[in-house]
């Protein structure tokens, strides 16, 4: 069986380094002598960007992407302005959050009044408005922005309404329910939690998870605590992991053995009912989950997170690819939320 799993595993390395030979040979097709990285057309540097931005390749789509922004038509330079901020506020050594605002603030500034039922560019625009309220809330003091949390909320909001941005809906709920609200703040960001979690929200599914927890805005239950965190750690996008998974041990490891049987039958049957959640994942055969560091409770008691799936960090509402005409937009939030909050 191991011998397979390494066959399976040589293979897979193979074409990923065929994929990324076959990647960097375009582009240097595509491009012409010289110092710096020039494509013979805006068209194909738009195309030779998204291309590395999709397989990774940051340092090769950064050129590409810039040129395409100098010499595109507006649909290009749009999208190449959103890649590459995207490239700028990620987690890399190309990080660079003061070029990141700039870009995603063009974007905010010159969209805002996007069509919402435009699915082409809408909820690109609601993630540039999403990210900038980000950095307006923790402030840039590279480029001397000062943090703006009433600002920050006024672009959340229109990112959450306007555009029916899910993860703004999400940021939205946190500041509704920072305590520092009215009782209809705390309301509204229950129903938003509430809404977000029968969606499949994981980010959602974990803040309420906590919440009933610690029995803040709801009565403490335990078990729908449980029940709630690991259908979040079961489907949590890679770059929301570590957060998520910290509150999963700590709630596991503090639950009986009882409350954890409880939990799975209530898991079990919200599966059903939510959006965007699947059946209990079956255990994993070697893989990445096994490079991963396990967690484990006081008493030694290991966590089987390696039975969940590592979902890649990939945001469901944004594809890497410009949407085709006549897309549809994300839909707004709306309906009664069932068995969550007061």
């Amino acid at each position: 069986m191991r011998v397979g799993v390494r066959k399976l595993s040589v293979m897979r390395t193979f074409r990923a380094a065929t994929a990324a030979c076959l990647l960097v040979g375009s582009i240097a097709a595509g491009a012409a002598a010289g110092d710096g990285v020039k494509y013979k057309s805006a068209e194909l540097a738009f195309e030779q960007g998204l291309g590395a931005y999709k397989s990774g390749y940051y340092e090769m789509a950064i050129p590409a992407l810039e040129q395409s922004i100098a010499e595109g038509t507006e649909f290009d330079r749009f999208f190449a302005e959103f890649y590459l901020a995207r490239i700028y506020s990620s987690a890399s050594a190309l990080t660079d959050h003061a070029k990141a605002y700039r870009l995603y603030q063009t974007l905010a500034n010159e969209n805002a009044d996007t069509d919402p039922e435009d699915g082409r560019r809408a909820p690109f625009v609601a993630k540039a408005l999403t990210a900038l309220a980000g950095y307006l809330q923790r402030g840039l003091p590279d480029i001397g922005l000062k943090p703006d949390p009433r600002r920050a909320a006024d672009y959340l909001h229109h990112a959450a309404t306007f555009f029916g941005d899910k993860d703004a809906q999400f940021e939205l709920a946190k500041i509704y329910l920072n305590g520092t609200g009215t009782p209809d703040d705390a309301k509204r960001g229950m129903h938003y939690l509430s809404v977000l979690t029968e969606e499949g929200h994981p980010g959602a599914q974990a803040f309420l998870a906590d919440l009933f927890w610690r029995g803040v805005h709801v009565k403490k239950d335990e078990r729908r605590a449980l029940a709630l965190i690991t259908m979040a750690v079961e489907n949590a996008p890679s770059h929301e992991r570590i957060w998520i998974e910290d509150i999963y041990q700590n709630i596991f490891c503090a639950t009986s053995q009882k409350t954890r049987k409880q939990a799975d039958g209530i898991a079990a049957i919200w599966r059903k009912m939510f959006a965007g959640t699947s059946e209990a994942p079956a255990p994993m055969a070697l893989g990445a989950s096994d490079l991963q560091p396990r967690r484990a409770c006081e008493n030694g008691e290991l966590l089987d997170l390696q039975n969940t799936p590592l979902v890649a960090g990939k945001d469901p509402q944004i594809g890497t690819n410009p949407p085709p005409p006549g897309s549809a937009p994300p839909k707004t939030i709306q309906g009664n939320p069932i068995g969550f909050g007061r």
